[in-house]
């Protein structure tokens, strides 16, 4: 009889409900395995560590997040919006485990550092997915605002359990909004900078164009 193979979904979603029911820092591998109904050995040919578990968690909620396009002509910040919100829905039934996995792993420096480089690429693709650069500097830039943005939203999307996400998305509006205002004040000064230095060329006037 051929050996029955389980996917990694079922890995997953046994470390999130035990993360949820018992906590993160103490589980165990061979806990997941026994939750999954997975033999051990098949478990970490999957996941060699629960790390890998979360590695392949977040590429989950990256790909759920770029599913469904965006509408083009609708400006960056609600496309950046509507993307951020399909990221959130995504994470919606896993809140509890989220938010033990994060109270549980900020003491251990090599999970935050690896969480960091996760974190900031599902960003990037956050942006690339509402039809943003995020290349070169000025990428790299919109990213860490865009990081920063999601951050201040996630703490409100962690305690808040409307059916409806009414606060998350009014949170994330009002920092989607301030970080249009910053840029536009930033972009405002450098117009009036280059006036100062160069009159004969105050007639091309620079229009802010926002952060995003």
């Amino acid at each position: 009889m051929a050996k029955k193979s389980h996917g990694p979904e079922q890995i997953i979603t046994a470390a999130l409900h035990l993360a949820a029911e018992k906590g993160w820092r103490t589980l165990s591998l061979a806990d997941v395995a026994e939750q999954a109904a997975v033999p051990l050995a098949e478990l970490v040919e999957h996941f060699p560590s629960k790390g890998a578990i979360l590695d392949a968690y977040v590429r989950r909620v990256d790909s759920r997040m770029m599913e469904g396009g965006i509408d083009r002509d609708e400006s960056p910040r609600d496309r950046l919006f509507e993307v951020i919100m399909r990221r959130f829905d995504a994470m919606a039934a896993d809140r509890t485990a989220l938010e033990r996995i994060l109270r549980q792993s900020a003491d251990d420096p090599w999970s935050v550092l690896c969480g960091g480089r996760r974190f900031l690429h599902s960003m990037a693709l956050a942006l690339e997915t509402a039809g943003i650069s995020s290349s070169g500097l000025p990428g790299l830039v919109k990213t860490n605002a865009v990081a920063a943005i999601y951050l201040y939203s996630f703490k409100t999307f962690l305690a808040d359990d409307s059916a409806d996400h009414a606060r998350t998305m009014a949170a994330l509006d009002k920092g989607l909004r301030r970080a249009e205002d910053w840029a536009a004040l930033i972009f405002r000064q450098k117009a009036h900078t280059r006036t100062m230095r160069h009159p004969a060329e105050s007639g091309d006037q620079t229009k802010p164009n926002g952060l995003v």
